[in-house]
Parts: structure tokens; C-alpha cells; sequence
């Protein structure tokens, strides 16, 4: 699930400007889990421009008003989503925390930082939905701690058929700012990639383990 039609084309268009999506059908990167993909997006560029850093961050406090408007608590997922949890939770005058992939092997231990009330009505904050196997991890950890997790609010999402089995399994809905749908809509209308390239893209999104879209 996402944001507005308006909005979805604007961060698609503010991530290709600066460059924190990669689109390269005829030179795939490579996944750590091996599969090959046409795209590689960087979130974290979006810190550095305050122009798009803008859009984000009001586009994310918008979709937390209008789906979690009950939201008590933000936490951002380790590491790209900690400083969007932390600009969002400053513009609602929320309390934000974050989560760490694992338990620290030091001090006390902690892998959720930040203070944690049970019972508390939490919203999860991530930069990228590819998988969705580390958010719901996320999840789960804030879970365990006794919070009531109401959602998640993402600034991206490939909009993978894993992924949406997996939020769906672990019943949590994410809304993200932008998708792959509408990026490679606005990618071949402003000349990023050809034409052509738009099918072979989507061919990926439906099934990343076939590779019959690279030439």
C-alpha cells in the first residue's frame, strides 16, 4: 500500500534526481541472497539533500496522520531508517527509538534502543522494503517487548510478492512513499531508461528468481 498518486511520482522523481536509485537492466547487480536485479536503491543519499530529505520526512508524517494517527512511539529499523524515525518523531513531538539487526555483544545487551513502554502503540520507520524479511524481524523483536506494533511507513518498496507474503503472514501493513510501479513509469518518461526497459523491470518485480528479463 502506498501514498497518493502526487506523491508517489514526486519521491520517484526526487530519488532518480539524485541518484539513490540505480536502474541498469543490461548490467544487474547482484543480491547478497545471489539474485541478479536491474535495480539497487540507496535511501541514504536522501539525508544529504535537504530539498528531497524534505519531501521525505513530510511525505512519511503524512502517511503516519493519516494511517496511524493513535501512534505513541517511532522506531526506526538499523541503520537507514534511525534518522528518518528520529526527524519524524521531532516534526509529531513523538519519542522514537530503534532497532538493531541483533542484540549488542556488549554492555547491557539491548536490541531495542530507546525507551519502550508495553503496551505502547508503536509505528515502525524503514528506508527500503525489498524482501521484507528484516522489518518483519523488527517487528517481531518490538513484539516481544510487549508492543502494540500498528504499522509500518517506508520511503520505497519493489513491491516483491515475498515481501507482501511475508507482512501479510506476520499481519502488519506497510505504506511506503513510492514503488517500483510508478518509478519506472517516471524513469522512462524523463529518459532514464528506454522504453522498452519498462516491461523488463516489472518482469523482475513479478518473479526475481526468473532471469529471463535480462537480454
Amino acid at each position: 500500500m502506498n501514498g497518493s498518486n502526487q506523491l508517489q511520482t514526486l519521491i520517484a522523481k526526487d530519488l532518480l534526481s539524485i541518484g539513490a536509485v540505480f536502474l541498469r537492466p543490461d548490467e544487474p547487480f547482484t543480491w547478497a541472497s545471489g539474485i541478479k536485479s536491474p535495480i539497487y536503491c540507496d535511501n541514504r543519499l536522501t539525508l544529504t539533500s535537504p530539498e528531497v530529505r524534505r519531501d521525505v520526512e513530510q511525505g512519511l508524517v503524512e502517511l503516519i496522520r493519516e494511517h496511524f494517527p493513535q501512534a505513541e512511539a517511532l522506531f526506526g529499523t538499523s541503520t537507514a531508517g534511525i534518522a528518518h524515525a528520529a526527524i519524524c518523531g521531532w516534526i509529531l513531538d513523538l519519542p522514537c527509538g530503534y532497532v538493531r539487526g541483533g542484540n549488542k555483544d556488549h554492555g547491557r545487551g539491548n536490541r531495542i534502543e530507546g525507551k519502550l513502554i508495553k503496551g505502547q502503540k508503536v509505528v515502525v520507520v524503514e528506508d527500503l522494503i525489498s524482501t521484507g524479511g528484516s522489518v518483519v524481524e523488527v517487528v517481531d523483536a518490538l513484539r516481544e517487548a510487549g508492543a502494540q506494533v500498528m504499522g509500518i511507513v517506508s520511503i520505497f518498496t519493489y513491491g516483491l510478492q515475498k515481501a507482501l507474503d511475508r507482512l501479510k503472514e506476520a499481519n502488519v501493513t506497510n505504506f511506503s512513499l513510492s514503488n517500483l510501479d510508478v518509478l519506472v513509469k517516471v524513469a522512462v518518461a524523463e529518459k532514464y531508461i528506454a522504453a522498452e526497459d519498462e516491461d523488463r523491470l516489472i518482469a523482475f518485480r513479478n518473479d526475481p528468481s526468473d532471469e529471463g528479463w535480462i537480454k
